[in-house]
């Protein structure tokens, strides 16, 4: 998409790689670099790095690299042009005009919202009118205000095959636009009808206001499905988006509260838990769990008092354990859920259960306790094997604390505890250690999987990666390495028209850092770039290493050559020419 290299070059100014994202993750400075925890997959030990001097960023953890335009669009799930306009807004730029690129899936995103939006005035409209006494009379029921019905933008969507539809193509939407959004659904004859009938609907805004998508709770009993939730779209992706995020983050708390439902969250804002946020129809991800933690240090479970809440919160403490964020677990009593348990009990008796939450520690030693009988010695010793594997996670503080408790409980030696828990710790540090190891490694799957030639051939590769990071890290360079090679020089095809991309750009006169080269590469290919860019980082970027790294692909090239040469390897062309000839 051909913005103007003038253009990106402004807003890479003025939107700092290093502050933009540092209002996302936590990261620290270390000489010339930062690092933090990667947003973008779970891990202990930062293996996340921007580069200020680059503005790039690289995870040695899972492979994800580029520029700040490229962290926008993975962390708010953008394409490149909305980021681009995202960040302009972020910095105070005007937008690119419209007519400078190339425009198309911007504006089907655009239509997409619109439609979302006027759907929500349609559901509004309706809740209100003669034909939503259902939807009302639920809300009553549930004791929703209408300021809180307001707040939150509920509707109802009519007992109607095309209600929804009629009304929209008024507004000059096309059905392929509202089939696109989801909005409708197409029958096996080919028609199309609205996909959300006779249910009390919810909008699903993003934390810019934008209208994604909709939840809707059924109003009959015998309907299939609690809810209906929209499918993933152009413009939502069910497994990255928190119900009501956009205004529990402006609730001056530093926590979440995460329920269930929908309708737990609301009613919770009504009673003044303004930082109550909810899933959305799928079981909690770990796109949802970093999101949550970028906003909130601090997470309560909150689901029904049920089988199917507690392996809820089982699954929900196994996906936050990938996060910074404190879990706590709430014990409800009194009521299944949150709503239930205030309108039977009251306001000071949520906030009672909220003050007395076990932390996550605390929730899995009771969970376990709960299984076994105490009274008995062979109680006790199934307890503590159960237990031990929770405590190896520890600091040596908490752990001095835990094994008090549970040796004063059980009436056992605490060393026998500690010592059990330290044997096991050393186990579980050698086995992180290979999975790190293995994580590493897997990162640099990007440039095998792109170079496929890389493992081959991987001396060669390594050089030309070196060279394209020297190059782009000291563009005088160019003149030197213009002497002595071209890309058809290089041994790997891939690093061969990275090298090309990049010099061509210098040649002109124009800039080739990550930043100016999205409209030229693919997003894995601006992965790799970002990837063979922190090669830079260990090497001094001088003539003498520019020159070594052309001397040793001249010579893996020459190589190859000899050893095709002297018959110790065939090409494709000799070899399918062989095959015809001898078949």
């Amino acid at each position: 998409m051909a913005i103007s290299d003038e253009y990106i070059a402004e807003l890479r100014r003025r939107a700092d790689i290093e502050t933009i994202i540092s209002s996302y993750v936590n990261i620290k400075r270390n000489g010339k670099i930062c690092r933090g925890l990667c947003p973008f997959h779970g891990e202990k030990t930062p293996s996340f790095t921007v580069y200020p001097d680059t503005q790039s960023f690289y995870c040695f953890g899972c492979g994800e690299g580029g520029d700040v335009i490229h962290f926008i669009c993975s962390i708010e799930n953008l394409d490149y042009v909305d980021a681009i306009k995202f960040l302009a807004d972020k910095v105070g730029m005007d937008l690119p005009e419209e007519n400078s690129y190339d425009s198309t899936l911007s504006k089907r995103r655009l239509r997409m919202y619109e439609a979302n939006r006027e759907a929500a005035r349609f559901y509004s409209k309706q809740l209100f009118g003669k034909n939503g006494k259902a939807a009302v009379d639920y809300c009553l029921g549930r004791r929703l205000t209408k300021e809180t019905i307001i707040k939150f933008g509920i509707g109802y969507a009519p007992d109607s095959w095309t209600g929804l539809k009629d009304w929209l193509n008024a507004k000059g939407f096309s059905d392929y636009e509202l089939f696109e959004a989801n909005l409708l659904k197409k029958s096996q004859k080919g028609t199309y009808y609205d996909n959300f009938r006779h249910r009390l609907v919810f909008p699903i805004i993003d934390l810019r206001g934008n209208v994604l998508g909709f939840s809707g709770r059924r109003l009959r009993e015998e309907d299939k499905g609690k809810y209906v939730n929209t499918s993933d779209t152009l413009v939502y992706k069910k497994g990255n988006e928190v119900f009501a995020l956009n205004f529990a983050r402006k609730s001056g708390k530093d926590s979440l509260i995460l329920c269930e439902g929908n309708i737990d969250v609301v009613m919770l804002h009504q009673a003044g838990f303004t930082n109550a946020v909810a899933g959305l129809g799928t079981a909690l991800t770990s796109e949802q769990a970093h999101l949550m933690s970028r906003y909130a240090s601090e997470i309560y479970l909150c689901y029904d008092n049920d089988e199917a809440g507690g392996k809820a919160t089982a699954r929900a403490l196994e996906v936050f354990s990938k996060t910074n964020a404190k879990i706590r677990v709430l014990k409800l009593s009194g009521g299944k859920d949150p709503d239930e348990i205030i309108k039977n009990f009251g306001v000071e008796r949520f906030k009672s259960i909220i003050d007395g939450a076990a932390n996550e520690i605390e929730f899995k030693l009771l969970a376990e306790r709960e299984k076994f009988d105490l009274t008995t010695d062979d109680g006790k010793r199934r307890y503590l094997r159960a237990a031990i594997p929770i405590l190896a996670s520890l600091s040596p503080i908490e752990l001095d604390i835990y094994a008090s408790r549970l040796a004063a409980e059980l009436s056992v030696a605490k060393s026998a505890i500690t010592d059990e828990v330290k044997r096991l710790g050393k186990s579980h540090r050698i086995t992180q250690k290979k999975q790190e190891f293995k994580t590493a490694v897997k990162a640099d799957d990007i440039l095998d999987k792109l170079n496929p030639e890389r493992i081959a051939d991987f001396k060669a590769a390594k050089a030309e990666e070196s060279l394209i990071a020297i190059i782009l890290a000291n563009p005088v360079l160019l003149k030197t390495a213009d002497k002595k090679i071209t890309s058809e020089d290089f041994v790997t095809g891939f690093n061969g028209r990275i090298y090309k991309t990049v010099t061509d750009r210098l040649r002109e006169g124009k800039s080739a850092e990550i930043s100016f080269l999205h409209g030229e590469l693919i997003e894995d290919e601006l992965r790799a770039v970002a990837k063979i860019q922190t090669v830079s980082q260990v090497l001094q970027n001088t003539q003498e290493e520019c020159e070594d790294c052309i001397k040793t692909i001249i010579g893996e090239k020459n190589r190859k050559k000899r050893t095709s040469a002297d018959g110790d390897s065939i090409s494709d062309d000799d070899f399918l020419s062989f095959f015809r000839n001898n078949t």
